[in-house]
Protein backbone atom coordinates (compact mmCIF):
# COMPACT_ATOMS: atom_id res chain seq x y z
CA UNK A 1 0.00 0.00 0.00
CA UNK A 2 1.17 3.72 -0.84
CA UNK A 3 -0.30 4.86 2.94
CA UNK A 4 2.67 3.28 4.53
CA UNK A 5 5.67 4.79 3.44
CA UNK A 6 7.35 5.29 6.92
CA UNK A 7 8.25 1.79 7.11
CA UNK A 8 11.18 1.14 4.70
CA UNK A 9 12.38 -2.06 4.06
CA UNK A 10 15.46 -3.20 5.74
CA UNK A 11 17.92 -4.17 2.29
CA UNK A 12 19.88 -6.89 3.90
CA UNK A 13 17.78 -9.64 3.76
CA UNK A 14 16.12 -9.54 0.24
CA UNK A 15 17.12 -11.96 -2.61
CA UNK A 16 19.95 -11.47 -5.07
CA UNK A 17 22.00 -12.58 -7.40
CA UNK A 18 19.79 -14.81 -10.11
CA UNK A 19 17.11 -16.57 -7.87
CA UNK A 20 13.70 -17.02 -8.82
CA UNK A 21 11.35 -13.58 -8.03
CA UNK A 22 7.98 -14.29 -9.25
CA UNK A 23 6.20 -17.11 -7.99
CA UNK A 24 2.82 -18.66 -8.16
CA UNK A 25 2.30 -20.32 -4.75
CA UNK A 26 0.07 -24.31 -5.73
CA UNK A 27 -2.71 -23.51 -8.64
CA UNK A 28 -5.43 -21.45 -8.83
CA UNK A 29 -9.03 -22.70 -7.46
CA UNK A 30 -11.28 -23.38 -10.10
CA UNK A 31 -15.06 -21.72 -9.49
CA UNK A 32 -17.92 -23.46 -9.95
CA UNK A 33 -21.98 -22.17 -9.81
CA UNK A 34 -21.46 -23.66 -5.78
CA UNK A 35 -18.61 -22.01 -4.95
CA UNK A 36 -18.39 -18.45 -2.72
CA UNK A 37 -16.82 -15.61 -4.25
CA UNK A 38 -13.24 -15.75 -5.24
CA UNK A 39 -11.28 -13.21 -3.57
CA UNK A 40 -7.40 -11.91 -4.48
CA UNK A 41 -6.02 -9.28 -1.86
CA UNK A 42 -3.75 -7.24 -3.85
CA UNK A 43 -1.31 -4.66 -3.38
CA UNK A 44 1.69 -3.52 -5.70
CA UNK A 45 5.09 -1.07 -5.20
CA UNK A 46 5.99 1.44 -8.34
CA UNK A 47 8.70 3.64 -9.45
CA UNK A 48 6.59 6.98 -8.36
CA UNK A 49 3.04 7.87 -7.86
CA UNK A 50 1.48 8.58 -11.40
CA UNK A 51 1.82 6.14 -14.33
CA UNK A 52 0.98 8.97 -17.19
CA UNK A 53 4.59 10.14 -16.27
CA UNK A 54 6.33 7.25 -17.10
CA UNK A 55 5.89 5.22 -13.22
CA UNK A 56 6.11 1.35 -13.21
CA UNK A 57 4.94 -1.30 -11.31
CA UNK A 58 8.13 -3.11 -9.00
CA UNK A 59 6.24 -5.64 -7.32
CA UNK A 60 3.38 -7.22 -6.82
CA UNK A 61 1.28 -9.34 -4.03
CA UNK A 62 -1.67 -11.33 -4.00
CA UNK A 63 -3.71 -12.90 -1.38
CA UNK A 64 -6.70 -15.35 -2.02
CA UNK A 65 -9.71 -15.82 0.18
CA UNK A 66 -12.31 -17.89 -0.09
CA UNK A 67 -15.62 -18.00 1.67
CA UNK A 68 -13.67 -15.27 4.09
CA UNK A 69 -10.87 -18.07 4.71
CA UNK A 70 -7.69 -17.58 3.28
CA UNK A 71 -6.43 -20.59 1.00
CA UNK A 72 -2.50 -20.36 1.46
CA UNK A 73 -2.01 -19.57 -2.28
CA UNK A 74 -0.28 -16.32 -3.16
CA UNK A 75 1.38 -14.67 -6.48
CA UNK A 76 4.41 -12.14 -5.94
CA UNK A 77 6.59 -10.74 -8.05
CA UNK A 78 9.59 -8.66 -8.31
CA UNK A 79 9.66 -6.47 -12.00
CA UNK A 80 12.61 -4.87 -13.67
CA UNK A 81 10.82 -1.63 -14.79
CA UNK A 82 11.71 0.10 -18.11
CA UNK A 83 11.27 3.09 -19.27
CA UNK A 84 9.33 4.24 -22.75
CA UNK A 85 12.61 3.43 -24.79
CA UNK A 86 12.90 -0.25 -23.45
CA UNK A 87 16.33 1.03 -21.28
CA UNK A 88 15.90 0.26 -17.42
CA UNK A 89 14.18 2.95 -15.31
CA UNK A 90 16.71 4.21 -12.64
CA UNK A 91 14.50 5.21 -10.08
CA UNK A 92 15.51 8.21 -7.27
CA UNK A 93 16.07 7.20 -3.94
CA UNK A 94 13.62 9.17 -2.71
CA UNK A 95 11.33 6.45 -4.26
CA UNK A 96 13.76 3.67 -3.02
CA UNK A 97 13.05 4.76 0.63
CA UNK A 98 9.82 4.34 0.71
CA UNK A 99 9.27 0.45 -0.20
CA UNK A 100 13.15 -0.21 -0.30
CA UNK A 101 13.81 -2.09 -3.90
CA UNK A 102 16.81 -1.04 -5.53
CA UNK A 103 17.89 -0.50 -8.45
CA UNK A 104 20.54 -3.75 -8.44
CA UNK A 105 18.07 -5.53 -6.84
CA UNK A 106 15.60 -5.39 -9.48
CA UNK A 107 18.00 -5.37 -12.36
CA UNK A 108 18.06 -9.23 -12.78
CA UNK A 109 14.07 -9.75 -11.96
CA UNK A 110 11.58 -10.37 -15.33
CA UNK A 111 9.98 -6.95 -17.04
CA UNK A 112 6.55 -6.80 -16.68
CA UNK A 113 5.62 -8.83 -19.86
CA UNK A 114 7.03 -11.49 -19.17
CA UNK A 115 4.89 -12.24 -15.70
CA UNK A 116 1.82 -10.87 -17.20
CA UNK A 117 -0.06 -13.60 -18.76
CA UNK A 118 0.76 -15.79 -15.16
CA UNK A 119 -0.85 -12.97 -13.43
CA UNK A 120 -3.90 -12.26 -15.22
CA UNK A 121 -4.45 -16.19 -14.94
CA UNK A 122 -4.28 -15.67 -10.82
CA UNK A 123 -6.73 -12.72 -10.76
CA UNK A 124 -8.77 -13.58 -13.49
CA UNK A 125 -12.77 -13.90 -12.78
CA UNK A 126 -11.87 -13.09 -8.78
CA UNK A 127 -12.80 -9.90 -6.63
CA UNK A 128 -9.81 -7.91 -6.36
CA UNK A 129 -9.65 -6.21 -2.85
CA UNK A 130 -7.17 -3.32 -2.90
CA UNK A 131 -6.70 -0.26 -0.70
CA UNK A 132 -6.88 2.58 -2.92
CA UNK A 133 -7.45 0.72 -5.54
CA UNK A 134 -7.69 3.81 -8.14
CA UNK A 135 -3.78 3.80 -8.04
CA UNK A 136 -3.07 -0.02 -8.39
CA UNK A 137 -5.91 -0.96 -10.93
CA UNK A 138 -4.62 2.21 -12.94
CA UNK A 139 -1.13 1.20 -12.88
CA UNK A 140 -1.86 -2.45 -13.81
CA UNK A 141 -4.11 -1.01 -16.57
CA UNK A 142 -0.96 1.22 -18.00
CA UNK A 143 0.70 -2.23 -17.69
CA UNK A 144 -1.53 -3.90 -19.84
CA UNK A 145 -2.07 -0.81 -22.42
CA UNK A 146 1.75 -0.91 -22.77
CA UNK A 147 1.71 -4.45 -23.79
CA UNK A 148 -1.08 -4.39 -25.86
CA UNK A 149 0.23 -1.11 -28.11
CA UNK A 150 0.69 -2.34 -31.53
CA UNK A 151 -0.50 -5.91 -31.00
CA UNK A 152 -3.39 -7.26 -32.82
CA UNK A 153 -6.77 -7.11 -31.37
CA UNK A 154 -6.34 -11.72 -30.67
CA UNK A 155 -3.24 -11.03 -28.68
CA UNK A 156 -4.40 -7.26 -26.81
CA UNK A 157 -4.93 -7.95 -23.14
CA UNK A 158 -7.91 -7.45 -21.04
CA UNK A 159 -8.12 -4.25 -18.66
CA UNK A 160 -9.09 -5.45 -14.93
CA UNK A 161 -12.62 -4.35 -15.09
CA UNK A 162 -12.72 -7.14 -18.21
CA UNK A 163 -11.78 -9.77 -15.27
CA UNK A 164 -12.05 -8.55 -12.46
CA UNK A 165 -14.50 -6.52 -9.95
CA UNK A 166 -12.68 -4.41 -7.06
CA UNK A 167 -13.22 -3.68 -3.64
CA UNK A 168 -11.82 -0.71 -2.30
CA UNK A 169 -11.32 -0.89 1.73
CA UNK A 170 -10.56 3.19 1.28
CA UNK A 171 -13.66 3.55 0.23
CA UNK A 172 -15.15 1.00 2.74
CA UNK A 173 -13.19 3.02 5.72
CA UNK A 174 -14.89 6.21 4.78
CA UNK A 175 -18.19 4.24 4.46
CA UNK A 176 -17.52 2.67 8.36
CA UNK A 177 -15.50 5.54 9.86
CA UNK A 178 -16.74 8.98 8.24
CA UNK A 179 -13.46 9.46 6.76
CA UNK A 180 -10.99 7.43 4.73
CA UNK A 181 -8.40 5.85 6.59
CA UNK A 182 -5.10 4.41 6.06
CA UNK A 183 -4.15 0.84 6.18
CA UNK A 184 -1.98 1.17 8.85
CA UNK A 185 -5.01 3.38 11.21
CA UNK A 186 -7.20 0.12 10.00
CA UNK A 187 -4.86 -2.47 11.08
CA UNK A 188 -4.34 -0.93 14.90
CA UNK A 189 -8.06 -0.10 14.83
CA UNK A 190 -8.69 -3.75 14.47
CA UNK A 191 -5.31 -5.09 16.18
CA UNK A 192 -3.97 -6.84 14.00
CA UNK A 193 -0.83 -4.76 12.97
CA UNK A 194 0.83 -7.39 15.75
CA UNK A 195 -0.21 -10.48 12.99
CA UNK A 196 2.55 -9.42 10.17
CA UNK A 197 5.71 -9.18 10.56
CA UNK A 198 6.40 -5.98 8.59
CA UNK A 199 10.35 -5.26 9.04
CA UNK A 200 10.42 -6.13 5.55
CA UNK A 201 7.80 -3.93 4.05
CA UNK A 202 6.60 -4.46 0.49
CA UNK A 203 3.61 -5.99 -1.18
CA UNK A 204 3.13 -9.32 -0.63
CA UNK A 205 3.60 -8.62 3.56
CA UNK A 206 0.78 -5.07 3.03
CA UNK A 207 -1.64 -7.44 0.86
CA UNK A 208 -1.36 -9.89 3.92
CA UNK A 209 -2.18 -7.41 6.17
CA UNK A 210 -4.69 -6.42 4.04
CA UNK A 211 -6.83 -9.73 4.07
CA UNK A 212 -6.72 -9.51 7.90
CA UNK A 213 -8.31 -5.77 7.82
CA UNK A 214 -11.00 -6.82 5.11
CA UNK A 215 -12.32 -10.12 7.32
CA UNK A 216 -12.74 -7.70 10.83
CA UNK A 217 -13.70 -5.03 8.60
CA UNK A 218 -16.59 -6.52 7.05
CA UNK A 219 -17.08 -8.89 9.78
CA UNK A 220 -20.52 -6.98 10.70
CA UNK A 221 -21.82 -7.51 7.04
CA UNK A 222 -20.67 -11.07 7.03
CA UNK A 223 -22.92 -12.03 10.39
CA UNK A 224 -26.28 -10.43 8.98
CA UNK A 225 -25.63 -12.46 5.73
CA UNK A 226 -25.42 -15.88 8.01
CA UNK A 227 -28.72 -15.38 8.13
CA UNK A 228 -29.70 -14.82 4.54
CA UNK A 229 -31.28 -16.75 1.64
CA UNK A 230 -32.94 -16.78 -1.02
CA UNK A 231 -36.40 -16.86 0.98
CA UNK A 232 -38.02 -15.05 3.99
CA UNK A 233 -38.24 -18.40 5.86
CA UNK A 234 -34.34 -18.14 6.45
CA UNK A 235 -34.82 -15.16 9.04
CA UNK A 236 -37.86 -16.94 10.58
CA UNK A 237 -37.18 -18.07 14.42
CA UNK A 238 -36.96 -21.72 14.80
CA UNK A 239 -38.08 -23.51 17.88
CA UNK A 240 -36.66 -26.50 19.31
CA UNK A 241 -38.01 -29.40 21.09
CA UNK A 242 -37.67 -29.16 24.88
CA UNK A 243 -37.03 -32.75 24.62
CA UNK A 244 -34.02 -33.21 22.89
CA UNK A 245 -31.13 -34.84 23.39
CA UNK A 246 -28.22 -32.50 25.60
CA UNK A 247 -25.26 -31.64 23.87
CA UNK A 248 -22.40 -32.99 25.01
CA UNK A 249 -20.00 -31.05 26.36
CA UNK A 250 -16.41 -31.62 25.45
CA UNK A 251 -13.42 -29.64 27.54
CA UNK A 252 -10.02 -29.32 26.57
CA UNK A 253 -7.55 -31.39 28.03
CA UNK A 254 -4.57 -30.26 29.65
CA UNK A 255 -2.17 -30.33 27.01
CA UNK A 256 -4.60 -28.14 25.12
CA UNK A 257 -4.95 -25.66 27.29
CA UNK A 258 -1.39 -25.37 28.07
CA UNK A 259 -0.82 -25.21 24.07
CA UNK A 260 -3.84 -22.60 23.80
CA UNK A 261 -1.83 -20.80 26.65
CA UNK A 262 1.25 -20.61 24.64
CA UNK A 263 -0.26 -19.49 21.69
CA UNK A 264 -1.65 -16.31 23.22
CA UNK A 265 1.74 -15.56 24.61
CA UNK A 266 3.15 -15.49 21.29
CA UNK A 267 0.00 -13.28 20.22
CA UNK A 268 0.87 -10.49 23.27
CA UNK A 269 4.37 -10.79 22.49
CA UNK A 270 3.41 -9.54 18.80
CA UNK A 271 1.69 -6.71 20.15
CA UNK A 272 -1.78 -8.37 19.38
CA UNK A 273 -4.67 -9.03 22.32
CA UNK A 274 -6.17 -12.31 22.52
CA UNK A 275 -9.53 -12.39 21.75
CA UNK A 276 -10.57 -15.55 23.87
CA UNK A 277 -7.84 -15.32 26.98
CA UNK A 278 -7.59 -18.14 29.25
CA UNK A 279 -9.67 -17.56 32.57
CA UNK A 280 -8.11 -17.52 35.88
Amino acid sequence: MHDNSNFPRDNTNQKTGNQVSTQVSNQVTPQNANQEERLIILDTETTGINPREGHRIVEIGCVEMINRQLTGKTYHAYIKPLDKYGQVLQMDQEVINVHGLTNDFLDDKPIFSQVAHEFIDFIRGATLVIHNAKFDVGFMDHEFSLMNFGNQASSQLPMTADICSVIDTLKVSKDEFGSPKTLDYLARFYKVDGLIDRTYHGALIDAQLLSFVYIEITRKQSTLNLSGGESNSSNEIRRVSSDRDKLKIITASADEVTAHQERLAIVKQKGGEPLWPTKN
